[in-house]
């Protein structure tokens, strides 16, 4: 009598695969969320630097003082790829000559 030796994989050992590759995208999802979210908060403050420093670069070239208004359309040319929208989908308030600007989203501090 011959014995047949199958080379396959039984039916357990795929669940068990893939439940613990499971396992594993539900621990690494959150964790890229999160990085996602961290890269979106720190892009945006680069932004705002970009933003402050072009807003101070005008200032001087028009001999602006603190409290004056500027418009986005002043500061534009200063940006290659024109000017920068926040990576989270907020917006950005120029504020004042003299004042940082700000983002419209929750923790996007300068």
């Amino acid at each position: 009598m011959k014995i047949r030796h199958s080379s396959g994989f039984t039916l357990l050992e795929i669940m068990i695969v893939v439940t613990i590759i499971g396992f594993l995208a539900g621990l690494a999802i959150p964790a890229f969320m999160k990085a996602r979210s961290r890269a979106q908060t720190t892009r945006c403050i680069d932004n705002m630097r970009l933003i402050s420093g072009a807003k101070d670069q005008w200032a001087v070239e028009n001999f602006a003082n603190n409290g004056d208004t500027v418009l986005i359309s002043d500061v534009e040319m200063f940006f290659k790829r024109g000017f920068p929208e926040c990576p989270g989908g907020g917006s950005y308030n120029l504020e004042v000559v003299g004042q940082d600007p700000t983002c419209t989203i929750t923790g996007h501090v300068l």
